[in-house]
């Protein structure tokens, strides 16, 4: 998150319909975050919660009474309603700006005050501001805060742990089941991807659903999204990098010879260079990006786990050497916990999903990179979607591709399907053990 001035703003909707402010909590993350909205208080009302609880600190001091408790916890709610009609008796004034230093100050004042637990929770609730009315949503401490709040009196949504693997500042807090992704211009690849996509039946049925983009007053500009975790209840998650080729043929264009991806690339493996590279002391970055994807699955299955989250747990997301076939598996069998209804409905989902990528005419006119299945379980329901399109090209005219072909520099193959076809019989192959160790088992 940039650490610009937070200041009211109003939105203007294009494209599908638009989000509307809502109280109840909503879920999302890149590290993938999980920050929960509450109802906007708007910033003039939070300056005076602030002022009227400064001066009437004599009165809001917490005891370890419950009767104490009851005061500070009626205080404030009275507090918070006399700052509500005071905005609307000058609802015409413009509200003053505040940073992120201001919120950061309030977090601190908070913590110095001798606040029971409930009382805290209610005065954090009250100023984890709804990003739908801000120009940048509110200081990262002051969520973080909130939300340990919250995960101790419910334990099912721990920490940063939605979004796997990413870019966490990518990502903004919304409305309830909708997500904002920052996009530089409307014109980007991602948002023509999504534009197009949610145009296709079929295939708008296997990624998120696109609601529209956004621009704020500020300038910034979202694309909104399905918020995929909506429902679910402290879920399984995993987050699978797609292709043989994760990078775009142009990142990997500039043909000189750079010392610092050499440094890289022997921290990992000291005997990856050539005789060549270790006299150059020096290697050019496909020969990096290479090296990097033969360290994982990528480049011989089309795919490659990046992380995953179990049911209760943080997640895990050292998992970019996990190549092999049968390590492949094992971290399947972990990830399912011998769930065998869950693990059907997996493969039939992903089974159609790659029948509509077949059929698909976005798929067929485009190089897909870097895009990702996103998995998702809990104890009722289950879900399967592919998601990020910001390195998808559209194809020139003369180009076709089958996304199975092996990648030579400007065929534009990047083994999205192969990756799919791979993935499948990772998934049917853990469903087959299974269902053998059972049979062993009963006998």
């Amino acid at each position: 998150m940039t650490s610009t001035v937070l200041q009211p703003t109003t939105a203007t909707a294009t494209g599908a319909a638009t989000s509307t402010a809502e109280s109840s909590a909503m879920g999302w993350s890149h590290d993938k975050l999980r920050f929960s909205c509450v109802d906007n208080i708007g910033l003039k009302q939070l300056w005076k919660l602030i002022a009227l609880d400064t001066n009437g600190n004599a009165t809001t001091k917490a005891s370890s009474s419950p009767s104490s408790a009851n005061v500070i916890k009626t205080t404030s709610d009275e507090k918070l309603k006399n700052a509500n009609n005071n905005n609307n008796n000058n609802n015409n004034n413009n509200n003053e700006n505040i940073s992120y230093e201001y919120c950061e100050k309030i977090n601190d004042y908070l913590g110095q005050r001798d606040f029971d637990a409930p009382s805290r929770m209610s005065l954090l609730k009250f100023l984890a501001i709804n990003a739908l009315e801000l120009s940048a949503p509110a200081t990262p401490v002051l969520l973080q805060q909130q939300q340990q709040q919250q995960q101790q009196q419910n334990n099912n949504k721990p920490t940063g742990w939605l979004q796997l693997s990413g870019h966490p500042e990518s990502i903004v807090p919304c409305s309830s089941g909708v997500v904002r992704k920052r996009v530089a211009s409307f014109s980007d690849y991602e948002v023509q991807a999504y534009q197009q996509l949610s145009q296709e039946p079929l295939t708008s049925k296997i990624v998120p659903e696109f609601y529209g983009n956004i621009q704020l007053e500020s300038g910034e500009m979202f694309i909104e999204l399905q918020d995929l975790l909506k429902g679910f209840k402290d879920p399984c998650v995993m987050d699978i990098k797609m292709g043989c080729r994760t990078f775009l043929e142009s990142e990997v264009s500039n043909k000189t010879l750079r010392p610092d991806l050499y440094q890289k690339m022997i921290k990992v493996d000291a005997n990856a260079p050539t005789p060549e590279e270790h006299e150059q002391q020096a290697i050019t970055k496909l020969r990096y990006m290479l090296f990097r994807e033969a360290m994982s699955s990528s480049q011989s299955k089309g795919f490659r786990i990046e992380a995953i989250r179990l049911k209760g747990k943080p997640p895990m997301k050292d998992l970019k050497t996990v190549r092999t076939s049968e390590q492949i598996a094992q971290t399947i069998d972990q990830f399912l916990n011998c769930k065998k209804s869950v693990q059907k409905e997996l493969i039939n989902r992903l089974k159609h999903m790659r029948t509509v990528m077949e059929k698909s005419k976005f798929f067929q006119t485009h190089e897909i990179v870097g895009s990702s299945i996103f998995i998702i379980y809990d104890d009722v329901k289950v879900g399967c979607w592919l998601i990020d399109f910001a390195k998808s090209r559209p194809l020139p005219d003369h180009v076709k591709v089958n996304h199975r072909v092996e990648w030579i520099p400007g065929n534009r193959e990047e083994g999205l399907l192969k990756g799919m076809d791979e993935l499948i019989q990772a998934f049917e192959s853990a469903n087959q053990k299974q269902t053998t160790s059972r049979k062993f088992l009963q006998i």
